[in-house]
């Protein structure tokens, strides 16, 4: 297993797809895709299921995934090159650096799909849709772009709506079943985790909300309102 994840962390190196901690590349994705299209992007991607199958949807747009692990990256990387979709590519690196490779209003959406819902209240922070995230979001998204949550975890999903509801955000779409009725092609993608045994026997929430031009600082009674909330 060591040797295939060496083997994956070399070959991402070759791959024209993938940029691993790239420099300049503010403002310089229009150069990287050749055309000044809508970026989306994936955050905590994994395999990048949802960055391939947006870029087969809508290739009208081009999606990035970005994640930290490359032995992840490395399959859906290869993916789009086996299927040519030159929509498609891979950032490899920390998502809390996020502000450093686009420019503010260079991103159109960001998908969340299946992150780690940090359950434990002392790691609310590392939640991907705490403030303090959405606060770096809002440094490159653009004023009216979308942020799409999909999980499995009640927690996660009630953790967001009480941050949209205390941070005044635009909440434009809340699905407490995704599979209880027909979803729209983009919510019937499946993650690696989600085509899981154990993922298929839960509920699956989804979350479409915006941003507002200004995201206030957790003052104590905000952060004493989402202590709360973690809580139950």
């Amino acid at each position: 297993m060591a040797q295939k994840k060496l083997q994956r962390f070399a070959d991402i190196k070759t791959f024209p797809n993938v940029l691993e901690y790239p420099k300049n590349m503010q403002g310089q994705w229009k150069n990287f895709f050749k055309n000044t299209k809508d970026i989306v992007l994936e955050l905590a991607c994994g395999r990048g299921e949802y960055t391939v199958g947006l870029s087969k949807l809508f290739p009208g747009k081009n999606f990035i995934g970005v994640d930290i692990k490359g032995n992840r990256i490395y399959i859906g990387a290869k993916k789009c090159l086996d299927q040519q979709l030159t929509n498609a590519a891979f950032l490899r690196t920390q998502i809390a650096m996020l502000s450093q490779y686009f420019a503010p209003q260079e991103v159109s959406d960001i998908w969340i799909t299946f992150p780690d819902p940090q359950l434990r209240t002392s790691k609310a922070k590392k939640r991907l849709t705490h403030p303090q995230f959405l606060r770096l979001y809002q440094q490159v998204l653009q004023s009216d772009g979308s942020l799409h949550l999909k999980t499995d975890s009640p927690k996660l999903y009630l953790f967001t709506k009480r941050v949209i509801e205390l941070y005044n955000l635009i909440l434009v779409e809340d699905c407490a079943n995704v599979y209880a009725s027909n979803p729209e092609a983009a919510l019937q993608i499946k993650t690696h985790y989600e085509a899981l045994d154990i993922a298929q026997s839960n509920t699956i929430y989804y979350l479409k909300f915006k941003l507002p031009s200004t995201i206030v600082d957790m003052d104590e009674a905000l952060q004493d309102e989402l202590k709360l909330t973690e809580n139950n």
